[in-house]
């Protein structure tokens, strides 16, 4: 017994499930009924009567044209996957991202809501005209006893919704069954009017009464009569061809494009089954095949109705009655009922699609707490509550009381919507996404980019005010969700588009064919610690000249010990550090057995083509005492000043950081930016330098970084009259090898092109580049400042050139050696902690105001390998207490005179 209990369960939670509606309920008579409303009764003779036969025909070529290419992209959709409630929106959302999805979802919702009203002022109006009382009181038939007035007209109109809610409150069941009753109305009137063409006779007819004067008081006056001839070549020939004249409901002259505008509302209405997505038993069966039908039954009923419309009725007749179709049936109400039910069916429909898309909305949670009441549901699974607030705004679009005045901006909406699903199923295919495989074919990105040109052309020959204004509504709405709305797990086919091209340019990137004068900086910063890194970080993002930046980490491990790979569960932290500090870089994680080897790894794979690091960063190796940026107060305010994202504070630490904490001993680190001191000697840390000018690239050590505020020099307020100006100093000369030393070197010049990198960034166009000469003895000081002034003029640089004497006497009563006396050293091995002290405190004394960055020379270390410590001391003594510094090796040409 206790065995077959799930089964029973099972069978009894399926008995209590709604049963879904077929092809032919769900989406043909949806569709159907959507596509004739009440064009097919009473604008068809408007249609021929105007343009003529050829041209009437040609409109709906054109305007079947462009419904088709949608119908394609919506069949490619559907048949793509797994369609829920929502329709068009949930197509929209899952091929396009919420972004796209919910700005188009809320277009399509009020497109429903607003043809809902329009369907309900359309269905009044036709009401008022058989049984309302006209204003002036004269009754003329016995069936005129309703009153009319704007109020009255309200209250019909009231009327009409409720009925319209009741039924969609019930459930899509009872829908689908009373719009199959008016689907056999409509089709047994449509029966009787293709009969009237042949079983009436010639006739003659008298028209209404005019509403607009007469066009001038000389001419003749309109008709009172028209004929009705029956099928007759003469009369076929005098509406073969076009014939525009006034509108006699309006006063305006006709055209082609008001014709074509008018005859294009009632083909509107392709997604009347699609929106019943979440109420078919397959949608991915029943959509296409549904749609498909629907659209070639229209499209042949219409033409069918143009051409008997043309042989048998004269052109007076077509142009100044549009309700003859009443006048020629064999029975007179039945066209009036037709029209009826068409215009009740297509509210309904308008209805309830604009509850599901209501539902769908708020089920995504796209806009938060505001839709969350619409997710409530029956037991049946009906969305009660979205059918309740569609409803409440269909009442308040009633108070507008004219159909005209929302007709063209719901077309509208419509056209930007069947847009919308033709750029989805475009991004789709030029994608080119393995996962995008529909097993409806018969399209191809052709026909989605005709249905795009076509849906937007249409919607400005209507009206190109309203087709401004609701695009601009829409990507207001696409700029809030992209802004507030959580990111989603739908996909984002921007992301497979942008994948797609990047490839195509990298495969283009062709390094052969790279030239100096377009060199940028190519950056892999090393990072140990993040918490320890965040001057560093946001500084390099400044320096990279929307060249590529690299944050590089190396996690010491061995893969055939551990379970895992430890480094895919770090990415997510890594990222949401990029995103906090609002920098524009790439993360690069590896594994290895020393930083050494992780960091050859890196400088050997990262990149891709032509985009690969040219420059290595490295934090300094010394005893300065690391700080948690991440949670540290007083740098809340690093966050870059022209970004206007703004980011978290750093004191409160975000919960995706997840970051190890840093040690809290003075053992030797590398400044809290570079590595751990147990796990990099200062042997291997040198090494780390040599392998990379071995490899070609050029290197920079930071020092001093740890506690780089960047705002701290670049707020507007530093920058304000009477405030002190900020200044980046250059030092292109090797300190250690004065001797020696040339600014035309690859090296100098490579600092020079950096400090003016950095100037050019639009947060450091201020500061004011330093350069300093380092004259000796005896040299021409102006000599050797207009030489050097010549170059920058050649370069294109703008900066200060201060003269630096050496003053070998005060040297010498520093030095050691009495050789070392009377001239420069000309090896690093013998220079002493005297001689780099005094060269230390020569770059503080001299450059005064300090300041905000130091670019200093890297000389290469030395060949002996025995000596690194030592070269790495005499950069520690050379840079000692002088704030953030760059020092600087530049191993490629990177500068040009040449145009």
């Amino acid at each position: 017994m206790t065995e077959r209990t799930p089964l029973l369960h099972y069978r009894l939670a399926a008995s209590r499930q709604p049963q879904k509606l077929s092809v032919f309920f769900g989406v043909v008579i949806p569709t159907l009924l959507s596509m004739f409303s009440v064009v097919v009764f009473l604008r068809i003779g408007f249609v021929v009567g105007q343009a003529g036969l050829c041209q009437g025909i040609a409109m709906f070529l054109v305007a079947y044209f462009i419904i088709c290419m949608t119908v394609l992209s919506v069949c490619a959709i559907s048949t793509n996957g797994a369609l829920d409630a929502g329709g068009a929106y949930y197509m929209i959302s899952r091929a396009l991202g919420p972004e796209f999805g919910g700005s188009i979802g809320i277009m399509f919702f009020l497109a429903n809501v607003c043809g809902c009203a329009l369907f309900v002022l359309g269905l009044v109006e036709a009401v008022v005209a058989t049984f309302g009382i006209p204003e002036d009181g004269v009754v003329l038939s016995a069936s005129q006893v309703l009153p009319s007035g704007y109020w009255y007209s309200l209250l019909y109109a009231t009327a009409i919704a409720l009925l319209c809610l009741l039924v969609c409150l019930v459930g899509a069941h009872i829908y689908a069954k009373a719009t199959f009753l008016i689907f056999l109305v409509v089709m047994v009137v449509l029966g009787t009017i293709f009969i009237s063409f042949f079983a009436v006779g010639p006739r003659t007819i008298t028209l209404p009464s005019s509403s607009s004067p007469t066009p001038n008081l000389t001419g003749p006056a309109f008709p009172t009569t028209a004929n009705f001839t029956g099928f007759k070549l003469e009369t076929l020939l005098g509406n073969l061809w076009a014939e525009y004249t006034v509108d006699y409901t309006t006063g305006t002259m006709m055209t082609f494009a008001t014709v074509f505008a008018v005859m294009f509302n009632g083909c509107t209405g392709i997604m009347a089954g699609s929106n019943m997505s979440g109420e078919l038993k397959n949608p991915s069966y029943s959509i296409p095949r549904g749609t498909i039908t629907a659209v070639i039954f229209t499209f042949i009923i219409y033409n069918l109705l143009c051409v008997l419309v043309a042989c048998s009725c004269d052109r007076v007749l077509l142009q100044r009655d549009y309700s003859f179709l009443r006048d020629i049936n064999i029975w007179h109400p039945l066209v009036t009922i037709g029209v009826y039910c068409s215009t009740l069916s297509a509210a309904m429909s308008n209805l309830i699609g604009a509850s599901r898309i209501l539902y769908a909305l708020a089920r995504d949670d796209l806009f938060g707490k505001v839709l969350s009441p619409a997710k409530k549901t029956s037991h049946s699974g009906n969305p009660w509550a979205s059918v309740l607030i569609s409803w409440f705004l269909v009442q308040l679009v009633l108070f507008s009381g004219k159909l005209n005045t929302i007709a063209s901006i719901v077309t509208i909406f419509f056209l930007l919507v069947y847009a919308a699903v033709d750029v989805a199923c475009l991004a789709l295919e030029w994608a080119s996404a393995p996962n995008f495989r529909p097993t409806f074919r018969y399209f191809t990105w052709h026909t989605c980019v005709l249905g795009i040109v076509g849906c937007a052309v249409m919607m400005f020959l209507i009206n190109a005010i309203y087709a401004s204004a609701s695009i601009a509504f829409m990507l207001l709405l696409l700029l809030l969700i992209h802004y507030l709305s959580p990111t989603s797990s739908w996909g984002y086919i921007s992301q497979a588009l942008i994948f797609h091209q990047v490839r195509k340019y990298l495969l283009m990137l062709d390094v052969r064919k790279d030239h100096v004068k377009f060199w940028r900086p190519q950056i892999l910063l090393m990072v140990s610690n993040p918490r320890s890194s965040v001057g560093l970080i946001t500084f390099i993002n400044d320096i990279k000249k929307s060249g590529l930046y690299v944050l590089g980490h190396v996690q010491l491990g061995d893969l055939n010990t551990l379970p895992s790979d430890p480094l895919q569960s770090q990415y997510d932290s890594w990222l949401s550090l990029v995103d906090h500090l609002n920098i524009k870089a790439f993360v690069n994680l590896t594994l290895a057995d020393s930083v050494r080897h992780g960091i050859q790894h890196l400088l050997f794979i990262s990149g891709l083509g032509g985009m690969r690091p040219n420059t290595l960063v490295l934090g300094f190796y010394d005893d300065s005492f690391p700080r948690d940026m991440l949670i540290d107060p007083s740098m809340s305010t690093i966050q870059c000043l022209d970004h206007s994202d703004p980011s978290p504070p750093f004191d409160q630490n975000p919960p995706l950081f997840h970051f190890s904490p840093l040690r809290v001993s003075s053992e030797r680190q590398d400044c809290g930016e570079f590595g751990d001191g147990k796990a990099l000697g200062p042997q291997e840390y040198v090494a780390v330098i040599a392998d990379a000018m071995k490899m070609l690239k050029n290197v920079v050590l930071a020092r001093y970084f740890n506690g780089f505020d960047r705002s701290e020099f670049l707020s507007p307020s530093f920058f304000s009259p009477g405030k002190r100006a900020v200044y980046v100093d250059v030092w292109p000369v090797n300190l250690l090898r004065p001797d020696s030393s040339s600014y035309v070197d690859t090296c100098s010049l490579f600092l020079l092109q950096l400090a003016c990198v950095l100037n050019m960034v639009r947060a450091w166009r201020k500061a004011k580049l330093r350069l300093f000469l380092c004259v000796e003895e005896g040299q021409s000081v102006r000599g050797s400042e207009e030489k050097l002034g010549q170059l920058l003029k050649e370069l294109r640089i703008k900066a200060q050139v201060y003269p630096v004497p050496w003053d070998q006497q005060e040297r010498a009563e520093e030095e050691e050696e009495e050789e070392y006396v009377n001239s420069f050293p000309s090896n690093a091995t013998r220079l002493s902690d005297n001689y780099l002290l005094a060269v230390n405190q020569l770059i503080l004394t001299t450059a005064q105001p300090a300041p905000a960055v130091r670019f200093l020379y890297l000389p290469r270390p030395p060949a002996d390998t025995r000596r690194y410590a030592t070269y790495l001391r005499q950069l520690e003594l050379l840079t000692q207490d002088l704030g953030p510094t760059l020092l600087i090796h530049g191993v490629t040409p990177v500068i040009t005179t040449d145009l």
